[in-house]
């Protein structure tokens, strides 16, 4: 099963700074296996990820570096283009690299198969992938700092773990 990844831009925002020129800053809402988060990225972020992702895929073309981000309309435009832009890789891409979804946020899931990290941890189910153990032993207290006098089986399990880490060719009593 595919996993489900939806990636929007729907909006975006001018910053100022008294250090560099102002710059716009673009919403991007990520959408994976119902799971919903958003990040902001500047366009200097999109272009970075388009050179490294260029050295593992053939990404589509990003949207032009030189504008005026001062006139609304191409800002529109060019929010329009961002989006189309990561939502080609996504179609594009049966394994999507690792540094576009580091780009994105998204954690790297053995059982998502459109990860290139799953290595050997790929399965059809769900039920192998998670977790089979159970605790052997509960303590509802601290056996060493709330000790009982009739309380004798935490004593012979801590003596034994004691002895088995720290005394392990001595022989038991």
């Amino acid at each position: 099963m595919q996993p489900s990844i939806r990636v929007s831009i729907p909006s975006f925002r001018s910053e100022s700074s008294s250090l560099e020129k102002g710059f716009t800053v673009f919403k991007i809402e990520v959408l994976m296996n119902g799971r919903q988060h958003a990040i902001e990225k500047r366009y200097s972020e999109f272009h970075a990820l388009h050179k490294m992702l260029k050295k593992s895929i053939k990404p589509p073309e990003v949207p032009s570096k030189h504008v005026r981000n001062w006139v609304p309309k191409v800002l529109e435009q060019r929010r329009h283009g961002l989006q189309l832009y990561l939502q080609t890789i996504i179609m594009e891409n049966e394994v999507l690299p690792k540094i576009f979804l580091d780009f994105l946020n998204i954690r790297h899931f053995p059982s998502v198969p459109k990860t290139e990290s799953c290595g050997s941890f790929e399965t059809d189910s769900d039920e192998l992938s998670k977790l089979t153990h159970q605790p052997v032993m509960l303590y509802l207290r601290d056996p060493f700092l709330f000790p009982t006098a009739h309380d004798t089986f935490a004593n012979v399990v801590s003596e034994g773990v004691i002895h088995g880490v720290f005394y392990p060719d001595l022989q038991p009593r």
